[in-house]
């Protein structure tokens, strides 16, 4: 007996039971924020909140690459700095980190 005789669909019913989970997720967080009083405290918090993830995510593949990634985070924050424009940022971002492996670094 093989593992597809005993659940022929078993990858489409993990993927919809993922999907199911991930919507449940979004939306007791909805819920769950329906009940939290907005004071000018938490506002503060949801709003920096988007950054503390980007800084999460980021900061340990700049750890990890080196110098490239340090040019390339460095040139979208000043970007950011100057011109406020998060697709043209991403874009220098992208052009120094393949400027500076496409010259070794």
């Amino acid at each position: 007996m093989s593992a597809s005789d005993v659940l022929p669909h078993s990858a489409i019913i993990a993927i919809l039971a993922m999907a199911a989970a991930t919507q449940l997720m979004r939306l007791g967080g909805y819920w769950l924020m329906g009940h939290v009083p907005i004071t000018p405290r938490v506002r503060k918090m949801l709003e920096a909140l988007p950054g503390s993830v980007i800084i999460a995510l980021t900061l340990p593949a700049v750890v990890k690459t080196g110098p490239t990634a340090y040019l390339a985070i460095g040139a979208v924050v000043g970007f950011m700095l100057w011109r406020r424009n998060e697709f043209v940022a991403v874009a220098i971002g992208i052009a120094v980190a393949t400027a500076c492996r496409a010259y070794g670094l």
